[in-house]
Protein backbone atom coordinates (compact mmCIF):
# COMPACT_ATOMS: atom_id res chain seq x y z
CA UNK A 1 0.00 0.00 0.00
CA UNK A 2 1.67 3.24 -1.14
CA UNK A 3 -0.24 5.42 1.34
CA UNK A 4 0.13 4.50 5.01
CA UNK A 5 -2.96 3.68 7.05
CA UNK A 6 -1.92 6.43 9.48
CA UNK A 7 -2.21 9.04 6.70
CA UNK A 8 -5.60 7.69 5.64
CA UNK A 9 -6.94 7.86 9.21
CA UNK A 10 -6.37 11.63 9.09
CA UNK A 11 -8.65 11.97 6.04
CA UNK A 12 -12.22 13.22 6.47
CA UNK A 13 -13.83 12.18 3.18
CA UNK A 14 -13.35 9.35 0.65
CA UNK A 15 -14.39 9.63 -3.01
CA UNK A 16 -14.70 6.95 -5.69
CA UNK A 17 -15.02 8.70 -9.06
CA UNK A 18 -16.08 5.86 -11.36
CA UNK A 19 -17.01 5.88 -15.05
CA UNK A 20 -20.53 4.73 -14.16
CA UNK A 21 -21.18 6.04 -10.63
CA UNK A 22 -19.72 8.52 -8.15
CA UNK A 23 -19.67 7.56 -4.47
CA UNK A 24 -18.72 9.67 -1.45
CA UNK A 25 -18.04 8.38 2.08
CA UNK A 26 -17.73 10.77 5.04
CA UNK A 27 -15.75 9.65 8.08
CA UNK A 28 -18.02 8.74 10.96
CA UNK A 29 -21.16 9.19 8.83
CA UNK A 30 -20.94 6.54 6.09
CA UNK A 31 -21.89 6.45 2.42
CA UNK A 32 -23.66 9.72 1.63
CA UNK A 33 -23.58 9.84 -2.21
CA UNK A 34 -24.13 7.00 -4.70
CA UNK A 35 -25.23 8.52 -8.00
CA UNK A 36 -24.44 8.10 -11.74
CA UNK A 37 -21.43 10.16 -12.93
CA UNK A 38 -23.57 12.22 -15.32
CA UNK A 39 -24.37 15.92 -15.67
CA UNK A 40 -26.79 17.80 -17.95
CA UNK A 41 -25.66 21.26 -19.14
CA UNK A 42 -27.48 24.10 -20.88
CA UNK A 43 -25.10 24.95 -23.76
CA UNK A 44 -26.65 28.44 -24.20
CA UNK A 45 -25.99 29.64 -20.65
CA UNK A 46 -23.42 27.08 -19.42
CA UNK A 47 -25.55 26.40 -16.36
CA UNK A 48 -25.92 22.94 -14.83
CA UNK A 49 -29.48 21.62 -15.16
CA UNK A 50 -29.26 18.23 -13.46
CA UNK A 51 -26.75 15.72 -12.06
CA UNK A 52 -26.82 12.05 -11.12
CA UNK A 53 -29.89 9.88 -11.72
CA UNK A 54 -32.01 12.72 -13.18
CA UNK A 55 -29.29 13.63 -15.70
CA UNK A 56 -28.92 9.97 -16.69
CA UNK A 57 -32.66 9.77 -17.40
CA UNK A 58 -32.25 12.71 -19.80
CA UNK A 59 -29.74 10.82 -21.99
CA UNK A 60 -31.10 10.66 -25.55
CA UNK A 61 -34.20 12.65 -24.60
CA UNK A 62 -32.96 16.26 -24.56
CA UNK A 63 -33.47 19.17 -26.98
CA UNK A 64 -30.44 20.40 -28.94
CA UNK A 65 -29.41 23.06 -26.40
CA UNK A 66 -29.10 20.57 -23.50
CA UNK A 67 -26.04 18.34 -23.51
CA UNK A 68 -25.59 15.31 -21.25
CA UNK A 69 -21.91 14.82 -20.34
CA UNK A 70 -19.84 12.26 -18.43
CA UNK A 71 -16.85 14.01 -16.80
CA UNK A 72 -15.27 10.67 -15.84
CA UNK A 73 -14.19 8.10 -18.43
CA UNK A 74 -12.44 4.81 -17.73
CA UNK A 75 -12.01 5.73 -14.07
CA UNK A 76 -10.15 8.93 -15.08
CA UNK A 77 -11.42 12.50 -14.77
CA UNK A 78 -11.49 13.95 -18.31
CA UNK A 79 -13.22 17.26 -17.45
CA UNK A 80 -12.00 18.62 -14.10
CA UNK A 81 -14.30 21.66 -14.01
CA UNK A 82 -17.42 19.63 -14.78
CA UNK A 83 -16.42 16.91 -12.28
CA UNK A 84 -16.08 19.56 -9.56
CA UNK A 85 -19.48 21.09 -10.38
CA UNK A 86 -21.09 17.63 -10.46
CA UNK A 87 -19.57 16.69 -7.06
CA UNK A 88 -20.70 19.98 -5.49
CA UNK A 89 -24.31 19.39 -6.51
CA UNK A 90 -24.23 15.70 -5.53
CA UNK A 91 -22.94 16.56 -2.04
CA UNK A 92 -25.53 19.32 -1.52
CA UNK A 93 -25.22 22.48 0.56
CA UNK A 94 -25.66 20.75 3.95
CA UNK A 95 -22.81 18.27 3.46
CA UNK A 96 -20.53 20.90 1.88
CA UNK A 97 -21.07 23.15 4.89
CA UNK A 98 -20.24 20.23 7.19
CA UNK A 99 -16.98 19.57 5.30
CA UNK A 100 -16.03 23.28 5.23
CA UNK A 101 -15.94 23.29 9.04
CA UNK A 102 -12.84 21.04 8.91
CA UNK A 103 -9.82 23.38 9.31
CA UNK A 104 -7.55 21.27 7.09
CA UNK A 105 -9.80 19.07 4.99
CA UNK A 106 -8.09 15.87 3.83
CA UNK A 107 -9.57 13.59 1.17
CA UNK A 108 -8.83 10.09 -0.11
CA UNK A 109 -9.67 8.88 -3.61
CA UNK A 110 -9.55 5.62 -5.58
CA UNK A 111 -7.41 5.50 -8.72
CA UNK A 112 -7.26 2.64 -11.24
CA UNK A 113 -4.22 0.36 -11.13
CA UNK A 114 -1.26 1.77 -13.10
CA UNK A 115 -3.04 5.10 -13.64
CA UNK A 116 -0.67 7.53 -15.35
CA UNK A 117 0.50 10.71 -13.51
CA UNK A 118 -1.85 12.94 -15.56
CA UNK A 119 -4.88 10.87 -14.50
CA UNK A 120 -3.76 10.99 -10.86
CA UNK A 121 -3.23 14.75 -11.08
CA UNK A 122 -6.73 15.24 -12.55
CA UNK A 123 -8.26 13.36 -9.59
CA UNK A 124 -6.23 15.41 -7.09
CA UNK A 125 -7.17 18.74 -8.75
CA UNK A 126 -10.85 17.79 -8.77
CA UNK A 127 -10.86 17.31 -4.98
CA UNK A 128 -8.58 20.29 -4.29
CA UNK A 129 -11.13 22.41 -6.15
CA UNK A 130 -13.74 21.25 -3.61
CA UNK A 131 -11.64 22.53 -0.70
CA UNK A 132 -9.36 19.58 0.13
CA UNK A 133 -5.93 20.72 1.40
CA UNK A 134 -4.38 17.28 0.85
CA UNK A 135 -5.49 14.30 -1.26
CA UNK A 136 -4.29 10.72 -0.69
CA UNK A 137 -4.59 8.30 -3.62
CA UNK A 138 -5.30 4.60 -3.03
CA UNK A 139 -5.23 1.85 -5.65
CA UNK A 140 -8.79 0.71 -6.44
CA UNK A 141 -7.70 -2.93 -6.14
CA UNK A 142 -6.56 -2.55 -2.51
CA UNK A 143 -9.59 -0.43 -1.54
CA UNK A 144 -11.99 -2.98 -3.09
CA UNK A 145 -10.21 -5.90 -1.38
CA UNK A 146 -10.57 -4.19 2.01
CA UNK A 147 -14.20 -3.32 1.26
CA UNK A 148 -15.21 -6.92 0.60
CA UNK A 149 -13.45 -8.22 3.72
CA UNK A 150 -10.39 -9.91 2.20
CA UNK A 151 -7.41 -10.33 4.60
CA UNK A 152 -5.13 -8.08 2.53
CA UNK A 153 -2.65 -7.43 5.36
CA UNK A 154 -1.97 -11.14 5.97
CA UNK A 155 0.87 -13.16 4.34
CA UNK A 156 -1.59 -15.18 2.26
CA UNK A 157 -2.63 -14.61 -1.34
CA UNK A 158 -6.00 -13.09 -2.18
CA UNK A 159 -7.15 -12.65 -5.77
CA UNK A 160 -9.61 -9.96 -6.74
CA UNK A 161 -11.32 -8.92 -9.98
CA UNK A 162 -12.77 -5.40 -10.14
CA UNK A 163 -15.37 -5.43 -12.95
CA UNK A 164 -15.97 -1.76 -13.73
CA UNK A 165 -17.97 0.03 -16.41
CA UNK A 166 -14.95 0.84 -18.59
CA UNK A 167 -12.15 -1.44 -17.33
CA UNK A 168 -11.56 -4.75 -15.60
CA UNK A 169 -8.72 -4.92 -13.07
CA UNK A 170 -7.29 -8.23 -11.86
CA UNK A 171 -4.73 -8.60 -9.06
CA UNK A 172 -3.13 -10.92 -6.53
CA UNK A 173 -2.55 -9.24 -3.16
CA UNK A 174 -0.39 -10.26 -0.21
CA UNK A 175 0.92 -8.38 2.86
CA UNK A 176 -1.07 -5.28 1.96
CA UNK A 177 0.54 -4.88 -1.48
CA UNK A 178 -0.10 -5.89 -5.08
CA UNK A 179 2.04 -8.85 -6.12
CA UNK A 180 0.93 -8.88 -9.76
CA UNK A 181 -1.89 -7.09 -11.55
CA UNK A 182 -3.29 -6.22 -14.96
CA UNK A 183 -5.83 -3.68 -16.21
CA UNK A 184 -7.95 -4.58 -19.27
CA UNK A 185 -9.94 -1.93 -21.22
CA UNK A 186 -13.04 -4.13 -21.23
CA UNK A 187 -15.94 -3.51 -18.86
CA UNK A 188 -19.69 -3.36 -18.59
CA UNK A 189 -19.93 -0.76 -21.36
CA UNK A 190 -18.10 -3.04 -23.84
CA UNK A 191 -20.49 -5.88 -22.97
CA UNK A 192 -23.47 -3.55 -23.46
CA UNK A 193 -22.03 -2.45 -26.81
CA UNK A 194 -21.71 -6.11 -27.89
CA UNK A 195 -25.42 -6.66 -27.18
CA UNK A 196 -26.39 -3.43 -29.02
CA UNK A 197 -24.34 -4.46 -32.08
CA UNK A 198 -25.85 -7.96 -32.04
CA UNK A 199 -29.41 -6.57 -31.97
CA UNK A 200 -28.65 -4.10 -34.75
CA UNK A 201 -26.86 -6.60 -36.99
CA UNK A 202 -29.10 -9.65 -36.63
CA UNK A 203 -32.49 -8.07 -35.83
CA UNK A 204 -32.15 -4.57 -37.36
CA UNK A 205 -33.26 -3.16 -34.04
CA UNK A 206 -32.05 -0.08 -32.15
CA UNK A 207 -32.62 0.29 -28.42
CA UNK A 208 -34.72 3.34 -27.46
CA UNK A 209 -32.13 5.10 -25.27
CA UNK A 210 -28.49 4.95 -24.24
CA UNK A 211 -29.60 5.13 -20.63
CA UNK A 212 -31.34 1.74 -20.83
CA UNK A 213 -29.00 -1.02 -19.69
CA UNK A 214 -29.29 -3.47 -22.57
CA UNK A 215 -28.29 -6.43 -20.46
CA UNK A 216 -31.02 -5.76 -17.95
CA UNK A 217 -33.56 -5.53 -20.77
CA UNK A 218 -32.40 -8.43 -22.93
CA UNK A 219 -31.16 -10.81 -20.24
CA UNK A 220 -33.41 -10.47 -17.25
CA UNK A 221 -32.97 -13.06 -14.49
CA UNK A 222 -30.64 -15.91 -15.38
CA UNK A 223 -30.62 -15.26 -19.15
CA UNK A 224 -26.85 -15.64 -19.51
CA UNK A 225 -26.73 -19.09 -17.94
CA UNK A 226 -27.32 -22.26 -19.97
CA UNK A 227 -30.49 -23.12 -18.04
CA UNK A 228 -32.00 -19.65 -18.65
CA UNK A 229 -34.93 -18.88 -21.00
CA UNK A 230 -34.37 -19.80 -24.66
CA UNK A 231 -35.80 -16.52 -25.99
CA UNK A 232 -36.42 -13.05 -24.59
CA UNK A 233 -38.76 -10.38 -25.98
CA UNK A 234 -37.18 -6.96 -26.45
CA UNK A 235 -38.64 -3.68 -27.69
CA UNK A 236 -36.81 -1.16 -29.84
CA UNK A 237 -36.87 0.91 -33.03
CA UNK A 238 -36.63 -0.60 -36.47
CA UNK A 239 -33.45 0.56 -38.24
CA UNK A 240 -35.14 0.85 -41.66
CA UNK A 241 -38.60 2.25 -40.86
CA UNK A 242 -37.92 4.03 -37.57
CA UNK A 243 -41.10 2.52 -36.11
CA UNK A 244 -41.38 0.71 -32.78
CA UNK A 245 -40.99 -3.07 -33.06
CA UNK A 246 -40.68 -6.08 -30.77
CA UNK A 247 -38.57 -9.14 -31.52
CA UNK A 248 -37.87 -12.49 -29.88
CA UNK A 249 -34.13 -12.61 -29.20
CA UNK A 250 -32.31 -15.95 -28.97
CA UNK A 251 -30.45 -15.74 -25.63
CA UNK A 252 -27.91 -18.34 -26.77
CA UNK A 253 -26.85 -16.01 -29.61
CA UNK A 254 -26.66 -13.05 -27.21
CA UNK A 255 -24.60 -15.17 -24.81
CA UNK A 256 -22.18 -15.90 -27.67
CA UNK A 257 -21.95 -12.18 -28.56
CA UNK A 258 -21.17 -11.30 -24.94
CA UNK A 259 -18.44 -13.94 -24.64
CA UNK A 260 -16.38 -12.26 -27.39
CA UNK A 261 -15.28 -9.23 -25.29
CA UNK A 262 -14.99 -11.41 -22.18
CA UNK A 263 -12.21 -13.50 -23.77
CA UNK A 264 -9.86 -10.55 -23.09
CA UNK A 265 -10.76 -10.80 -19.38
CA UNK A 266 -9.96 -14.53 -19.41
CA UNK A 267 -6.60 -13.80 -21.09
CA UNK A 268 -5.78 -11.22 -18.40
CA UNK A 269 -6.76 -13.65 -15.67
CA UNK A 270 -4.43 -16.28 -17.13
CA UNK A 271 -1.57 -13.75 -17.35
CA UNK A 272 -1.90 -12.77 -13.67
CA UNK A 273 -1.89 -16.42 -12.57
CA UNK A 274 1.15 -17.20 -14.76
CA UNK A 275 3.09 -14.25 -13.30
CA UNK A 276 2.21 -15.23 -9.73
CA UNK A 277 4.63 -17.26 -7.52
CA UNK A 278 3.57 -20.95 -7.09
CA UNK A 279 3.03 -20.61 -3.32
CA UNK A 280 0.50 -17.83 -3.85
CA UNK A 281 -1.28 -19.77 -6.62
CA UNK A 282 -1.74 -22.62 -4.12
CA UNK A 283 -3.39 -20.14 -1.70
CA UNK A 284 -5.72 -18.89 -4.45
CA UNK A 285 -6.76 -22.48 -5.30
CA UNK A 286 -7.99 -22.76 -1.68
CA UNK A 287 -9.46 -19.29 -1.10
CA UNK A 288 -10.75 -18.66 -4.63
CA UNK A 289 -11.29 -15.44 -6.61
CA UNK A 290 -13.39 -12.53 -5.31
CA UNK A 291 -15.39 -10.50 -7.84
CA UNK A 292 -16.42 -6.90 -7.12
CA UNK A 293 -17.74 -4.00 -9.20
CA UNK A 294 -21.12 -3.38 -10.83
CA UNK A 295 -20.44 -5.71 -13.77
CA UNK A 296 -19.67 -8.61 -11.40
CA UNK A 297 -23.45 -9.13 -11.20
CA UNK A 298 -23.60 -10.07 -14.89
CA UNK A 299 -25.47 -13.41 -14.73
CA UNK A 300 -23.24 -16.35 -15.61
CA UNK A 301 -19.93 -14.42 -15.52
CA UNK A 302 -18.80 -16.07 -12.28
CA UNK A 303 -19.55 -19.54 -13.70
CA UNK A 304 -17.62 -18.68 -16.87
CA UNK A 305 -14.52 -17.76 -14.83
CA UNK A 306 -14.97 -20.86 -12.67
CA UNK A 307 -15.02 -23.10 -15.76
CA UNK A 308 -11.97 -21.36 -17.28
CA UNK A 309 -9.74 -21.52 -14.18
CA UNK A 310 -11.06 -24.42 -12.10
CA UNK A 311 -10.82 -22.11 -9.06
CA UNK A 312 -13.78 -21.17 -6.80
CA UNK A 313 -15.25 -17.77 -7.72
CA UNK A 314 -17.19 -15.66 -5.20
CA UNK A 315 -19.17 -12.43 -5.67
CA UNK A 316 -18.91 -9.85 -2.87
CA UNK A 317 -22.00 -9.10 -0.79
CA UNK A 318 -22.24 -5.52 -2.09
CA UNK A 319 -19.96 -5.65 -5.14
CA UNK A 320 -20.80 -2.20 -6.53
CA UNK A 321 -19.74 -0.21 -3.42
CA UNK A 322 -16.75 -2.27 -2.20
CA UNK A 323 -14.11 0.30 -3.26
CA UNK A 324 -15.60 3.26 -1.40
CA UNK A 325 -16.51 1.12 1.64
CA UNK A 326 -12.90 -0.11 1.73
CA UNK A 327 -11.64 3.48 1.71
CA UNK A 328 -14.17 4.30 4.43
CA UNK A 329 -12.93 1.39 6.59
CA UNK A 330 -9.37 2.77 6.31
CA UNK A 331 -10.57 6.26 7.25
CA UNK A 332 -12.45 4.91 10.28
CA UNK A 333 -9.39 2.92 11.44
CA UNK A 334 -11.02 -0.50 11.03
CA UNK A 335 -7.98 -1.95 9.19
CA UNK A 336 -5.07 -3.01 11.39
CA UNK A 337 -1.67 -3.33 9.70
CA UNK A 338 0.50 -6.40 10.22
CA UNK A 339 3.46 -5.17 12.27
CA UNK A 340 6.73 -6.90 11.39
CA UNK A 341 9.25 -6.11 14.15
CA UNK A 342 12.92 -6.54 13.27
CA UNK A 343 14.59 -9.46 15.01
CA UNK A 344 17.34 -8.61 17.51
CA UNK A 345 20.51 -10.70 17.78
Amino acid sequence: MTVSLEQLRRCHVAVDLGAARTRVYIKGVGLVVDEPSVAAVNTRTGSLIAVGALAEQMTGRTPAYIRVVRPVSGGTVVDIDMAQRMLRHLLGEKLRRQLRRKPRLRAAACTPHDADPLAQRATVETLVGLGARRVELVDTLIAAAVGCGLPVEQPTATMIIVCGAATTQIAVLSLGSIVTAVRIPIGGEAIDHAVIQHLRHYHELMLPSQSVRPLQVALSGNGLTLNGPATTEIHGRDVATGLARSVQVDTAAVRKAIHAPLTAVLDGLGKVLRDCPPDLVADIADSGIMMVGGSALLPGLDQMLRDATGVPVHIAERPDVCSVLGLGAMLDGKVQPLVLSPLVG
